[in-house]
């Protein structure tokens, strides 16, 4: 009688596969714990993280007491410097002892170089143009002598986005 090993059949998990590369990832980024960055909405909160996330942790030349910081824009930079001792309690949570000293909050235009861009959330979308009446009276009538339902429709869709851009254009 053969005995088996357990339910993973000579398996193993991803994420156990991945650890230590993932942690050194991390480590050479400054975070000797990836969880900061893997859970950060846990950790911050779903509002803090929309508005901010973690670029570095940094340790001082003795070792003791890391700075994190914190990626955000310029609008969003005093919402975080009024709330630096609770992410930092946070954070030191998740580490398990008081390992961050102190939060800087550093800024940023939405858009720009590499690791300086953010997308914390996206833009919204901008309403849908309504063509002038005129546009559409004319775009129907073009498509008129189709007998077709679906490709009148793609006709007159397609002649108001013409009509549109030429009546934009002059």
């Amino acid at each position: 009688m053969t005995r088996q090993q357990g339910t993973t059949r000579g398996f193993a998990q991803a994420s156990g596969l991945l650890k230590s590369r993932i942690r050194r990832a991390s480590e050479t980024r400054g975070f000797a714990e990836s969880r900061v960055l893997t859970h950060w909405l846990e950790i911050a909160g779903e509002e803090t993280a929309r508005i901010a996330r973690p670029v570095e942790i940094s340790y001082a030349r003795g070792g003791m007491g890391a700075t994190l910081v914190l990626l955000t824009t310029g609008a969003h930079a005093p919402v975080l410097e009024m709330q630096k001792e609770q992410i930092r309690d946070r954070v030191n949570q998740v580490y398990g002892y008081n390992a961050i000293q102190r939060v800087r909050v550093t800024q940023t235009a939405p858009t720009g170089f590499a690791d300086g861009q953010v997308a914390f959330a996206p833009a919204p979308k901008a309403p849908p143009r309504v063509p002038a009446p005129e546009i559409v009276t004319e775009a129907r009538q073009t498509a008129d002598g189709v007998a077709d339902d679906g490709l009148r429709l793609a006709l007159e869709r397609l002649a108001t986005n013409v009509l549109s851009k030429v009546k934009n254009r002059g």
